[in-house]
């Protein structure tokens, strides 16, 4: 492509009006380099390890603070009243603007395990 000829993005600068600059074609360019731990999470195999600290901290842990001990962007999770139903259907479906949707990502099987993970989460001590 060439980005001299094209009047898609008119960028104003002291110049007088230019094309899409090349930094912003660098940036196209680097788009997929992202790094693999700032990806969504995969889904683990349901026959393999399956660290839910590990995974709540880095992709639960943005908005349940604390490891779910405490209220961020989401709500506390620990000591919650709501039941497994629920808990199962929202880490499913999430909820529009607040919450994505993680049925695609994680099994039943992994499912049931974030749910005994935040049915077992006490206080920390210290």
């Amino acid at each position: 492509m060439d980005f001299a000829k094209t009047e898609r993005y008119p960028v104003k600068s002291n110049l007088g009006t230019m094309t899409l600059l090349p930094a912003a074609a660098l940036a196209v360019s680097l788009a997929g380099a992202v790094p693999v731990h700032a990806q969504s999470a995969i889904p683990a195999p349901d026959q393999e390890t399956f660290d839910v600290g590990q995974l709540f901290a880095t992709t639960c842990g943005w908005c349940h603070s604390d490891g779910g001990r405490a209220a961020g962007k989401g709500p506390q999770l620990m000591n919650t009243t709501r039941d497994d139903a629920y808990l199962r259907s929202r880490i499913k479906s999430g909820k529009p603007g607040a919450m994505p949707a993680f049925g695609e990502t994680f099994s039943d099987a992994q499912i049931d395990q974030i749910i005994t993970y935040i049915r077992q989460l006490k206080p920390r001590e210290g």
